[in-house]
């Protein structure tokens, strides 16, 4: 979004205009649940958690700056309200299956093989990335999926720029780590795969 197009939203937002409230939700509902999903890795949490986002939206619109930065505020409510739950319930953090994937497929239509490919590189990766601490998944999911810079996360997770690269990097490091102690499916297994899905 255009920084003239946030500042018109977050305008509208103050003056409790409800064509921006919509527009708002439009814009950052599946990034919001996504990151929140990515985070808690259930979707019931996920799922309470991203209406309470838009009941804080609602509750402190007029309160915004006017140069506020919506994407940047939305984040950051959606991260303290998930480490406020993560904190008060304790919750033991279990595996989702159906999780969305960390990159969208390409434009292309893919073979069969790509396809078997993809799925098995997207398994890895999401299993790696839900290996990681949350303050790790967190500042990766934030710079590398939803684009965020690093000092807009700094912002977002309350540290340092300079925390926020350290813990960046440590977070690159490791997902690297993870991502080399996973078990990749042998290619073997994975051809096998593609011809009990198409019948050949």
């Amino acid at each position: 979004m255009q920084p003239d197009d946030d500042a018109a939203l977050v305008a509208g937002l103050r003056a409790g205009d409800a064509a921006a409230f919509d527009r708002a939700y439009e814009l950052y509902r599946a990034r919001l649940f996504t990151f929140l999903l990515r985070l808690s890795r259930s979707t019931t949490v996920a799922e309470d958690l991203l209406d309470e986002t838009w009941l804080r939206l609602v509750a402190h619109a007029r309160a915004l700056r006017p140069d506020t930065r919506l994407a940047a505020w939305l984040f950051t409510v959606a991260r303290n309200l998930y480490w406020t739950h993560r904190r008060s319930s304790q919750f033991e953090e279990s595996a989702t299956a159906g999780l969305l994937t960390l990159w969208p497929a390409g434009p292309r239509w893919p073979s069969p093989f790509d396809l078997a490919t993809a799925s098995e590189l997207q398994r890895r990766v999401e299993d790696a990335l839900a290996s990681l601490p949350p303050d790790h998944r967190e500042v990766l999911l934030l710079v590398g999926y939803e684009e965020l810079t690093p000092s807009e996360a700094a912002a977002v997770c309350g540290v340092t720029p300079e925390a926020m690269r350290k813990r960046l990097s440590r977070a690159r490091a490791d997902l690297a780590a993870a991502l080399d102690r996973a078990p990749a499916q042998p290619a073997k297994k994975a051809r096998f795969a593609i011809k009990r899905s198409y019948g050949t």
